[in-house]
């Protein structure tokens, strides 16, 4: 058997705190092969992110200390000299890190950046250095490079700014790669680009991956071997297929049950609660099944009809209108009391845009939106905060949705007291009793949002939402920056509150999977129009048009024997909807294909008599 690449033995790492060593990992080892790719698996807080920092040695000294062993190609890293660091970092070993944006240099254009590299590592001049660059931006398979090249990083979506990051990487065409949470943030249609172009390159170099992921899905798509990590241990290691099979722990199989799979809901009308798995034990809770919420006899809480918002582009000396970002286009849907719409599609396409539109966070250029059968575009900003009592949002950042400066109990009574429903008091009441209706302690009022982790802060945004009993709430990407046992937990709630109160949700997401298990109906985007809308099992069990037949083909399936080789999907970012100033947008028709379920006519197949065309 061939040596490992990479091998760790008894890694750990400490953390001074308050005047005190905090050790943080505890003993963690495995190894790496020659062209081997291996899943280090785990939730937040793991210790996931510091093996693979504690590796490449790019912890603070100062409030740090990493013992063990990590052996690379036979060279032991620890205690090499920061000169010999600075040589492997980079050329033997690169690293992808989470989000692209904060690890390009926003005033760098990406051709002098990678360029640089080649320029430290390999000795080349900088002409040669760029036409390199040109051939790696190629090999990434970002279209038009070279007019690309000299574009800075802002210019780029988070799909092609990751195959920025891996040109970076494959520059000194290392024999080692880290990829730590590389497609986390990103659709499932770019996620599933970003792990076929890995992998294709794995193939071309020949090189060794440890991948770095709270996504079984992309596990199972992608590794040889799984390392679970639990508290800063490695507490299972085997053959990904083996580990998916049959897992030996209790944490292995708490991290698989909560792992959403497409398909599971076949035969159900209803959405479905995630089993709740004891970590520790591996034992499965019951499962109450999710009882039927949706009034579809009364008026729907929320109608729209029409609704389009533009954004004008402005240049030139006196601010001149050259374009328009046509970001909705004659949207129109309605939701139930007790219904979950969920709206669906790749970043850009108007998904979020709509939500804000709804509750003129943003101003609509036409279209009506009823609320209640009150129509919202027709009232006056006095009028608008009051009705806005009746319709709230949960944000994908509960962080940066929440005043680092407030208490949380603080934050929840806000919108109590700027709406004069309860004095100090009584707010404060209110506040405690919603934080213990979404889980969590009346004695955390009067702790900050820093210290609580991501899912609990997600759960007090929604405990903010809930504050002034609204009728709608608009869910945009409230769980997709979530780990899998976080997510569950945080859908379970938001089930459970729908069924008690009766909550209208329009939940934004692109997370196919969770989409499933929460909705009754879905809507699908594209460009910034609806391209098909229906029940959720029509849409999932019989997808009609060819976007949605994609975002479906693109979701990772956390099942390593159906792993596939390559996912075929077209390498081209979403087309851009900036129009001129005088477009027109082209009136579009739509075909009834069963009771409810309706699609945007394309294409000659829907030509003829046959057709049906009636409003989305």
């Amino acid at each position: 058997m061939a040596d490992p690449v990479l091998s760790v033995r008894d890694l750990t790492a400490s953390f001074r705190t308050e005047g005190r060593w905090r050790e943080v990992l505890h003993g963690v080892s495995f190894d790496v092969g020659p062209r081997e790719t291996v899943a280090l698996v785990g939730e937040s807080g793991s210790g996931k992110s510091v093996s693979a920092m504690a590796i490449l040695r790019l912890l603070p000294r100062d409030s740090c200390r990493v013992g063990g062993s990590v052996r690379f190609d036979g060279r032991e890293l620890l205690s090499a000299s920061d000169a010999e660091m600075r040589r492997v970092r980079g050329d033997s070993v690169a690293m992808i890190f989470q989000e692209p944006m904060t690890s390009l240099n926003p005033v760098l254009t990406i051709g002098f950046q990678i360029a640089e590299a080649l320029i430290q590592h390999r000795g080349l001049s900088r002409s040669a250095a760029e036409a390199e660059a040109l051939r790696l931006l190629d090999k990434v398979r970002i279209p038009a490079a070279r007019t690309r090249l000299h574009e800075y990083p802002h210019r780029f979506s988070g799909g092609m700014r990751q195959r920025v990051m891996i040109a970076m990487a494959l520059a000194c065409r290392p024999k080692l790669l880290i990829a730590d949470e590389p497609t986390t943030a990103l659709d499932v249609t770019i996620q599933a680009q970003i792990l076929d172009l890995i992998k294709s390159l794995q193939d071309d170099e020949g090189m060794s991956v440890l991948f770095i992921t709270h996504d079984m899905g992309v596990v199972a798509e992608i590794a040889d071997r799984t390392v679970v990590v639990y508290r800063g241990r490695a507490v299972e290691a085997g053959p990904t297929a083996r580990i998916f099979d049959a897992p030996a722990e209790p944490y292995t199989r708490a991290l698989l049950a909560a792992v959403p799979r497409l398909g599971a809901m076949a035969g159900r009308s209803r959405p479905l609660r995630f089993p709740v798995v004891d970590r520790d034990t591996g034992a499965e809770g019951a499962m109450p099944e999710t009882p039927d919420t949706v009034r579809a006899a009364e008026r729907p809480v929320l109608e729209v009809r029409d609704l389009t918002t533009r954004f004008d582009i402005r240049s030139g000396l006196f601010g001149r209108v050259t374009g328009r970002i046509h970001a909705v286009e004659r949207v129109s849907f309605s939701v139930a009391a007790g219904e979950t719409l969920a709206l669906v599609g790749e970043s850009g396409c108007g998904k979020s845009t709509t939500g804000r539109s709804i509750l003129r966070l943003i101003e609509p250029l036409s279209g009506s939106v009823l609320l209640d059968g009150e129509d919202v575009m027709a009232l006056d900003p006095k009028a608008l905060r009051v009705r806005r009592q009746r319709m709230q949002m949960i944000f994908q950042d509960p962080f940066a949705s929440l005043d680092p400066r407030m208490s949380v109990g603080a934050a929840v009574a806000e919108p109590l007291l700027i709406n004069r429903l309860a004095t100090r008091r009584e707010a404060r009441q209110r506040a405690e009793d919603l934080l213990a209706k979404v889980g969590l302690s009346p004695e955390t009022a009067n702790r900050f949002p820093h210290e609580f982790s991501g899912g609990q802060r997600q759960r007090i945004c929604i405990a903010r939402a809930l504050a002034l009993k609204p009728r709608l709430i608009v869910a945009d990407e409230a769980v997709s920056a979530l780990d899998v046992s976080v997510k569950a937990q945080v859908v379970n709630l938001m089930l459970d509150l729908q069924a008690d109160m009766g909550l209208a949700y329009l939940m934004i997401s692109h997370d196919m999977a969770v989409v499933e298990r929460m909705s009754h109906r879905v809507a699908v985007m594209y460009l910034g129009e609806i391209v098909e809308i229906g029940p959720r099992a029509a849409v999932f069990g019989d997808p009609q048009h060819p976007y949605t037949r994609k975002l479906l083909a693109a979701v990772p399936v956390p099942d390593p024997a159906r792993r596939r080789d390559r996912h075929g999907l077209a390498d081209d970012e979403i087309r851009s909807p900036i129009r001129a100033p005088d477009h027109v947008a082209p009136e579009r028709h739509y075909r009834e294909v069963s009771p409810g379920h309706v699609v945007q006519l394309w294409g000659a197949d829907w030509a003829g008599p046959a057709a049906r065309d009636v409003a989305a």
